[in-house]
Parts: C-alpha cells; sequence; structure tokens
C-alpha cells in the first residue's frame, strides 16, 4: 500500500490580502497625490502661456509666483502669528460650538417643553448667515477678537445642532424601552443609550461645523480682525500682491483640511464599536 501525504490546506488569506493593502495605499496617498500634481502642472501651464479661455489666466501668478511668495513668508514672524491667531479663534469658537450645539441638540430632541420653547428661536436664527452677524458682532461686544470668535462660535453651532437633534430622533424606540424595563433611570438611558447612539450624526455636524467655522473665520478677519490669516490675505489683495493673496487661500485650505481630518479621525476613533464594510469604490 502506498502512503497518501495529506497537504494542508494553502492559507490563501494572506494573498489576498496583499493585493488589498497595495491597493488601498494607492488609493489613499499616490492618486490625490497624482490629481493635485497635475492640477497645479495645468495651472502652471494656462498662467504662463497667458491663456484667455473666457476666464483670464493670464493675471494669475503662476504657481513658481506662488511659491516663492510662500517661501518668503514662510521667513517671517508675521506668518506664523496670523497662523497662530486664526488657530486660536478656530479652536475656541467650535470647542464651545461643539459643547453647547450637542447639549441644545440632545435637549430639542429629548425634552418637549425645551423644544416647545427653544425650537421656533433656532429655526428663526439658523438661516442667517452668520457673517451677517458681523455689525451685531462689533455693537455686542467691547473687543474685535471676541465678536470674531462669537461669529465663528454661530457658524459651527447650528450644524452641529441640527445633525445632533436629528440623530437623537432617529434612535431606535426599542433600545431606550430595554433599559427602562431592566430598571434604568433617565440617566442610565442618556449615558448608555442616547450619547452613543448619536455619536456617528454627531461627527458628521461637527465634520460639516468646522468647514462652516472656517469660512465665517476668515471672512470675519477681513471684515474686522487685525491679525490672522484673513486679514493678511485681504491686505494683500489691497495692496494688489496677488501671490500673497494665493498664499493665504493655500493656507486657509490647510488648515481646513487639517482640522477636518482630526475631526473625522477623532470620530472614526470614538465609533470603533460600529460594523463596518469593506470600503469600495
Amino acid at each position: 500500500m502506498t502512503a497518501t501525504v495529506v497537504r494542508p490546506a494553502e492559507d490563501t488569506t494572506a494573498r489576498v490580502r496583499a493585493p488589498r493593502r497595495r491597493s488601498r495605499v494607492w488609493d489613499s496617498w499616490l492618486i490625490p497625490a497624482l490629481s493635485v500634481t497635475v492640477a497645479l502642472g495645468v495651472w502652471q501651464v494656462l498662467t504662463t502661456a497667458d491663456v484667455r479661455m473666457g476666464v483670464r489666466f493670464d493675471t494669475l501668478p503662476s504657481v513658481t509666483e506662488v511659491l516663492a511668495a510662500f517661501s518668503d513668508q514662510l521667513g517671517t514672524q508675521v506668518y506664523y502669528l496670523d497662523l497662530a491667531q486664526s488657530v486660536i479663534r478656530i479652536l475656541t469658537g467650535f470647542g464651545l460650538a461643539a459643547v453647547a450645539g450637542v447639549a441644545v441638540g440632545v435637549a430639542l430632541g429629548r425634552s418637549r417643553p425645551f423644544a416647545r420653547v427653544f425650537g421656533p428661536l433656532t429655526e428663526l436664527v439658523r438661516p442667517i448667515p452668520a457673517i451677517a452677524v458681523v455689525p451685531v458682532a462689533i455693537l455686542l461686544f467691547p473687543t474685535d477678537e471676541a465678536g470674531i470668535v462669537f461669529i465663528t462660535f454661530l457658524a459651527a453651532f447650528f450644524p452641529i445642532m441640527v445633525s445632533t437633534r436629528h440623530a437623537v430622533r432617529a434612535l431606535p424606540t426599542i433600545w431606550e424601552d430595554s433599559v427602562r424595563t431592566l430598571g434604568g433611570s433617565r440617566r442610565d438611558v442618556l449615558a448608555g443609550v442616547v450619547l452613543p447612539g448619536i455619536l456617528p450624526g454627531v461627527f458628521g455636524g461637527l465634520s460639516v461645523g468646522i468647514g462652516v467655522a472656517w469660512i465665517c473665520v476668515i471672512s470675519a478677519e477681513m471684515i474686522s480682525g487685525r491679525l490672522g490669516v484673513g486679514y493678511r490675505t485681504w491686505q494683500a489683495y489691497s495692496i494688489v500682491d496677488y501671490p500673497a493673496v494665493f498664499v493665504g487661500m493655500v493656507t486657509i485650505g490647510v488648515l481646513g483640511f487639517l482640522t477636518s481630518a482630526g475631526v473625522e479621525l477623532l470620530g472614526r476613533r470614538l465609533t470603533r464599536w460600529l460594523p463596518r464594510g469593506e470600503h469600495t469604490a
């Protein structure tokens, strides 16, 4: 009789995961970097060739001119002072809006008396653009700094509040009923059901709020600020220094990207318990 050799089953998991990991690296880094590089190349060609196709690219600074202005500003102390001032304003206003927006959103979603009293007020104020409140902020607050922080707060507050309110109202009632059946109190329901259950909706509002907050803080700095990226960008426009204007725009874009990415990263960390499927393009 001949002995039969039993070969262990091949582990195909590692072979499948390796291409997936390479694909994820390609999707997450290389393709975005390539798209940005192509966009910059098109910008450089259109501006250096003085192209006019309905839009006057010949009046815009080229990529090399903007990079030269960026390099000059990186060597100055003023650039970092403006950067720090804008970041302090956005973190202060957005931080206050996050706390207040979540608290008010939960109260509107959970308390009928609170919703009857304050719900109409929030709906009346919500459509007013935060930047339109600049004259009111100048009258209300003794310093420009407090007014800019208030405008930033107002811009981020309503997206956070609305997302939180909708998230509270969307929670399945069976979750609360289960806790109540087991003898849980209102505090137990809030801590064990409501707050964990609304986290995805809350971070959706935070992600929108941080973007709107950047728009409004830059606009407020342009109108009434004395320091900040927005103020410096508007000052560069007033003296017709267009490369410096684009330096300000790029700085704003990078700051907005980093803060939004930070909010999303924190959201993913705090909602690890949620079931997630494979991301497909």
